[in-house]
């Protein structure tokens, strides 16, 4: 069984291999895209947990590409590359809604924690959403069975 399906986008051939291929073999189910157009036409809302691109690709590079998958789907985690790593190329990707930015050279280990936080994340705050939802779920009905006690309470007194 697969931890999470994984798009790499790149334009290097090498660096999307080698990144299939180590993710792949730590568990996770891996599709590539060769530019910012092609992971366009892969994407599609709810099939990815994840997007790991590099920022500087020809035509649309990373940082359109990040702004173009969270209009269609706000929930998957994007993890950005480069190899031209600027404080402000890290914090306009922050801003973006990107969940962390790596630096090529890249140490695979690092890359796979950073996936795997950002996912990690990504559960619990669907599981809070799950507990708030329950939490609304009684706050509201406690007034509906203290209601239908007092009725229940007048009507079996009049038996």
């Amino acid at each position: 069984m697969s931890k999470g399906n994984i798009l790499v986008v790149d334009d290097d051939e090498s660096v999307r291999s080698v990144l299939k291929d180590y993710l792949g073999s730590v568990g996770y189910a891996v599709v590539t895209a060769d530019s910012g157009e092609d992971a366009l036409q892969k994407f599609m809302p709810g099939k990815f947990d994840s997007v790991i691109s590099d920022l500087v690709m020809p035509k649309i590079d990373g940082m359109e590409l990040l702004k173009k998958i969270r209009q269609k789907d706000t929930r998957v985690v994007f993890l950005m590359i480069t190899g031209y790593p600027s404080l402000e190329s890290a914090i306009e990707a922050m801003k973006e809604g990107a969940y962390d930015y790596v630096t090529k050279p890249f140490k695979f280990e690092d890359v796979r924690i950073k996936l795997e936080r950002a996912l990690y994340a990504k559960s619990l705050e669907k599981s809070l959403k799950k507990v708030n939802g329950v939490m609304w779920g009684l706050i509201i009905s406690i007034p509906i069975w203290l209601i239908l006690g007092i009725v229940l309470g007048l009507v079996w007194r009049w038996i």
